[in-house]
């Protein structure tokens, strides 16, 4: 449809540069106008003013500025209707986006809402369409919205300060909200809000200030990520640990090709029939190829290269890492 406009905008346009340049050509060079008079006998012929002409137009001129006065008469109105048609529907449009986006968020369940478009914002998007996981995206720049809409990224158009906005986006039906607004004052109060309207959510919000990372945790918060200091972080320990972290680096949970990838299935996925097992009964080694480097309990706790023996509990998650290739046969066995 953006396409159609812009087609149907550029060839008016071109009409309109075409029968002005035929007009002054044709003064000048036809009739021996100068360039000014050209030019002036042009304009008030394609605007139908009615100022008077330079000069006393002979027969021939008299049936060209006839025939220039027709075309232009036609060419006007064409362009004006497909201006006045592209400022309406830039209206209806945007509405008909909106109401397309919020009948497809009704049908969603256990969704993320991603808060702010930013790049942080950008970054989170990308990880889970990468995951193909359900999401929708509130921005309240209204260009923003219109560069990167698409079938694949939802947008509603609001403050996520809002309640109603947050509604719209299915808050209710939700599972995960991620706040990634550039202002911590901003993210503190989508969260205060976001916590009232879901008790169950979980909440993940940038900050950038240490100040507010309590205050986020206080408002219901269950994780606060504070990008400035990761990055500085990073770069500490590449002079620190430079192999370490170049390793780590390599390790992916995007799914690239050239890299390792890392992997979290849950208790429902290797044990289906709701028995609790040992570790090495799983035998996920043989099986797919991937080695167990984490174990989560139903509790929270983490424990880091979990020992053969353990008994998963039910409610728990484990952490595997593999070659891409071996992360996609523990895909396909256990339909993660």
């Amino acid at each position: 449809m953006k396409k159609l406009f812009q087609i149907k905008i550029f060839s008016a346009i071109a009409l309109l540069i075409l029968v002005f340049l035929t007009g002054a050509m044709t003064f000048m060079f036809a009739f021996g106008f100068s360039i000014v008079d050209a030019i002036y006998m042009t304009v008030i012929t394609i605007s139908t003013v009615g100022f008077k002409e330079v000069e006393p137009l002979s027969n021939a001129e008299k049936l060209f500025t006839s025939g220039l006065i027709i075309s232009s008469i036609f060419i006007m109105g064409y362009a004006l209707a497909i201006f006045s048609e592209y400022i309406l529907s830039r209206n209806n449009l945007g509405n008909l986006i909106q109401k397309r986006v919020e009948k497809k968020i009704k049908k969603m369940n256990d969704h993320i809402i991603v808060c702010g478009y930013g790049r942080n914002g950008q970054q989170a998007v990308h990880k889970l369409l990468a995951y193909k996981k359900p999401f929708v995206v509130i921005e309240k720049d209204e260009e923003i919205v219109e560069k990167y809409y698409s079938e694949m990224v939802l947008f509603i158009h609001g403050n996520a300060n809002e309640d109603e906005v947050l509604k719209k986006a299915g808050i209710d039906k939700a599972s995960t909200l991620i706040t990634a607004l550039p202002n911590d004052a901003d993210n503190l109060f989508v969260v205060l809000s976001a916590r009232q309207l879901n008790e169950n959510l979980k909440i993940i919000s940038r900050a950038t200030e240490e100040t507010t990372l309590k205050k986020l945790k206080l408002a219901g918060a269950d994780n606060v990520i504070m990008p400035d200091r990761i990055g500085g972080d990073h770069m500490a320990s590449l002079v620190v640990t430079p192999d370490l972290i170049e390793f780590l680096d390599n390790l992916s949970v995007s799914g690239e090709d050239d890299s390792m990838n890392i992997e979290q299935v849950s208790f429902a996925k290797v044990c289906p029939e709701g028995k609790e097992m040992a570790i090495k009964d799983l035998d996920l080694r043989k099986k797919t190829g991937c080695s167990i480097i984490g174990y989560k309990s139903p509790e929270g706790e983490y424990i880091v290269n979990p020992e053969a023996d353990m008994v998963l509990k039910r409610g728990s998650k484990l952490i595997l890492i593999g070659r891409p290739f071996q992360i996609e046969s523990l895909k396909e066995l256990y339909n993660v």
